[in-house]
């Protein structure tokens, strides 16, 4: 188990793993009054939280299953990432894919926090790359098959 320091300067308990298999941990809203999120509106939501994360590593911000079934509510920019040199408040930004507006009150479960492990990379300028078989081939180039 790796240690992440955390402070928790909301109301809300401090997040922790709800089942011994839990990839992640909930994270809730702090805010000082109701927000209604409109449909296609993107808000971000403060949830009281800072983080001290090891190096090599990250927290991601996934959005919530439940949310996004029942309501239409998900995380913008899916997964977010948390580096390890950040300090400041964790903020989710969460967007209305539905037709309803959603309130979101304080305390509210809005979004996941996955910590991962990932490689320190290295980039090394070159003039060419080794070619493959896919080559320069974008978007839908492999094809359906």
């Amino acid at each position: 188990m790796i240690e992440v320091k955390i402070i928790n300067e909301s109301n809300n308990d401090t997040p922790a793993l709800a089942t011994k298999g839990s990839a992640g941990v909930d994270v809730r809203a702090f805010i000082p009054s109701p927000i209604m999120l409109k449909p296609l509106e993107r808000k971000l939501i403060p949830t009281g939280l800072k983080v001290e994360i090891p190096l090599g590593y990250e927290i991601q911000i996934r959005p919530r299953s439940g949310l996004a079934y029942k309501n239409g509510i998900t995380v913008l920019n899916s997964p977010g990432t948390i580096d390890s040199d950040y300090r400041g408040e964790i903020g989710i930004l969460l967007i209305n894919l539905s037709s309803e507006s959603f309130e979101i009150i304080s305390g509210e479960r809005i979004a996941q926090m996955v910590l991962a492990k990932h490689e320190l990379p290295h980039f090394v300028k070159q003039n060419t790359l080794e070619s493959s078989e896919r080559g320069e081939g974008g978007f839908g180039s492999t094809g359906k098959k």
